[in-house]
């Protein structure tokens, strides 16, 4: 290159290394995306007779899958539903992500994400989700675990907690009546729901959005049942106001009518109040 005065300068040209060096960054920041799009990856794990099942070609007849996701729902079914000894364990799901630092699915306090069918009538699954699911998960394990279920006829009920704090309303004084039950479903879904629809501008999210969206467009009959609590912990009030929407299940699901007060206790933990200042 000259210079104005004429003299030649040599220029040190560093575009071919500045290419090689985006090149390997690229490189490398696509090995993490990779290790980190597998350690998020949702799995499921099956009993060994419903893996050959699948292996085989074979999907789940299954007529109703119950889904329930929070402590509430999931612990309302272990006292009203799973305490019947023909319920049994087929298989759970396990994931990573940040609010969930060790791999969920079996833990020694509480199992996270558990299917349950029964053994006299297996075209009945139940699913409980306690663990936190990343929006980068849900459309991963809803089409893993609808991968799995044939759609022929196939009722899906959803039951999801809620805080009243995020219910919606020109009537302020509705949320002095939580908790309380609302619905949302399916083009697909031909029933009554027990109780009234989910008024706008109030929306379904995480999971059971997720389900409800995948079963929308695979005109699956799905019903979402949200319930509205005033409380942040398990209790016995919130858990049954979930009863009607399995009492309307008929023989399918029997409901415990009176569980005991052992069961009860077993369930339903007394949590102690702290200053948020030091928690």
């Amino acid at each position: 290159m000259a210079t104005f005065f004429g003299e030649v300068l040599s220029v040190y040209s560093r575009a071919v290394e500045e290419d090689e060096e985006d090149l390997e960054e690229n490189e490398e920041d696509e090995q993490i995306r990779r290790e980190l799009e597998e350690k998020r990856e949702v799995h499921l794990h099956w009993s060994p007779e419903v893996s050959e099942s699948l292996k085989s070609g074979n999907k789940l007849q299954c007529s109703d899958f119950i889904l329930a996701v929070g402590h509430n729902a999931s612990r309302f079914l272990s006292v009203y539903v799973l305490t019947a000894p023909n319920w049994g364990a087929v298989g759970h799901a396990s994931l990573w992500n940040e609010r969930s630092r060790a791999v969920t699915g079996q833990t020694d306090e509480e199992p996270a994400c558990v299917f349950y069918r029964q053994k006299d009538d297996p075209s009945v699954l139940i699913c409980q989700v306690t663990c936190y699911i990343a929006e980068d998960q849900l459309f991963q394990w809803t089409e893993k675990v609808f991968e799995c279920l044939q759609h022929r006829e196939l009722n899906v009920t959803v039951l999801s907690d809620s805080s009243v704090a995020e219910y919606k309303t020109a009537d302020y004084l509705c949320g002095s009546s939580a908790p309380f039950l609302r619905s949302l479903h399916t083009g697909a879904f031909s029933g009554q729901p027990v109780c009234r629809p989910l008024e706008q501008p109030n929306i379904v999210t995480g999971l059971p959005a997720a389900v409800l969206s995948h079963c929308e467009v695979h005109r699956i009959a799905t019903v979402v049942y949200q319930c509205y609590s005033d409380v942040i912990c398990p209790d016995s009030v919130t858990m049954e106001t979930y009863k009607p929407a399995l009492t309307k299940l008929g023989k399918s699901i029997k409901l415990d009518p009176s569980p005991s007060t052992d069961v009860l206790r077993k369930f339903v933990r007394t949590t102690n109040i702290q200053s948020n200042l030091y928690i």
